[in-house]
């Protein structure tokens, strides 16, 4: 995936290749903050108490209620101007009784409507409240009381070969889909759209459409979101999911702010050139991490980088790819002072940017 021409960018809600999400600078509609009391926004964790392991059937009765289906719509507009709508379709997970929900956000990324069905047949349309590129997740609220959420396992105690459940809305078609599997590996590092994520692998089938649905376990509390894309590959038996303590910890902050805080952002646009045709496509002399774009007053501005700037090395270590450079920012606090070798027009220098917040402000 890595040979693929991307545009990636740093600094907007911590990152997203630019061709696959239409809108990544979604507006936030309200950022509640989260309340302690009964009644209101709590997102349940809780650890089994009982040893006794449910069967399938009993999961999918716990949780079908807690799983949704999403529907979506983009307006596109072609070659000739003309405008259409483009509509697409995955899955989501309940987490409140008053209506949060979380999902991919690949799933809603760039909408201009987006509508739930919960399982009673019920239809709502939907607010975004939050999205993190960077994970892959996003919530959306819909106004509904009395709302059944799942209830968060913890993803750190899985063992290999351990029960997995799938729920979802596979092809878009079928919601309420229950299939069954094991945990195949823990800890599997995938590569999805320039974004690398440390994710739970199954195999419980799992299909375009599936995608934000829950993986449960034989306690019927939710391991995993699912992570269903469309990767042009025919392998069979390989599902993914992102684990649920990594999934509770950005949701927790995208109800509270609408974004993931802390985490540090250097405020560029990169362009992947991998190859010399896209090199002499594009006019530059070698293959690298360039520069696209910079955003005003960010880190990377005010650094002084510019349009065109190849990417050579952060504090010494070589960068061959927009991966490699969001991993070495995500090492790093807000605030670091990072020393970022450059290659503009055909010399070599070294600028000295200090990471800021990535906030969808910035």
């Amino acid at each position: 995936m890595l040979s693929m021409l991307t545009l990636t960018a740093f600094g907007f809600g911590g990152g997203y290749a630019v061709g696959q999400f239409a809108n990544p600078h979604s507006t936030l509609n309200t950022t509640p903050s989260v309340s302690s009391s009964q009644n209101d926004t709590v997102v349940q964790t809780a650890s089994r108490t009982s040893g006794k392991a449910l069967s399938v059937t009993e999961i999918a009765n716990l949780n079908g209620n807690s799983v949704v289906e999403i529907t979506t719509e983009v307006m596109v507009t072609g070659r000739r101007l003309e405008q259409y709508i483009s509509q697409g379709a995955g899955s989501g997970v309940i987490i409140t009784n008053d209506g949060y929900i979380m999902t991919n956000n690949h799933v809603i990324s760039g909408s201009n409507k987006i509508n739930v069905r919960l399982k009673n047949g019920e239809t709502y349309e939907a607010k975004l409240i939050g999205t993190d590129p960077t994970t892959d997740i996003a919530v959306i609220k819909i106004e509904a009381k009395n709302l059944v959420p799942v209830t968060f396992g913890n993803s750190d105690k899985l063992a290999v070969g351990e029960l997995a459940v799938a729920i979802g809305n596979p092809l878009g078609e079928l919601g309420g889909t229950v299939t069954d599997g094991i945990i195949s590996a823990l800890d599997r590092e995938i590569t999805i759209d320039g974004e690398t994520m440390n994710l739970l692998q199954t195999n419980a089938a799992i299909n375009p459409g599936n995608s934000g649905g829950g993986l449960f376990n034989d306690g019927g509390e939710l391991i995993g979101l699912v992570v269903a894309k469309s990767s042009g590959s025919d392998i069979e038996g390989l599902g993914f999911a992102i684990p649920s303590n990594d999934v509770k910890t950005v949701v927790d902050e995208l109800i509270a702010h609408g974004y993931v805080t802390g985490r540090p952002a250097l405020g560029v646009s990169l362009l992947d050139i991998t190859t010399a045709q896209e090199a002499m496509m594009y006019r530059v002399n070698q293959t690298g991490v360039y520069v696209a774009q910079v955003s005003l007053d960010s880190a990377a501005d005010k650094a002084g980088f510019k349009v065109g700037d190849c990417i050579l090395s952060v504090n010494d270590t070589q960068i061959t790819s927009t991966t490699e450079l969001k991993k070495a920012i995500l090492e790093h606090k807000v605030g670091d002072k990072l020393k970022v070798k450059i290659l503009r027009d055909r010399e070599e220098m070294t600028l000295e940017p200090v990471l800021k917040e990535s906030n969808p402000s910035n």
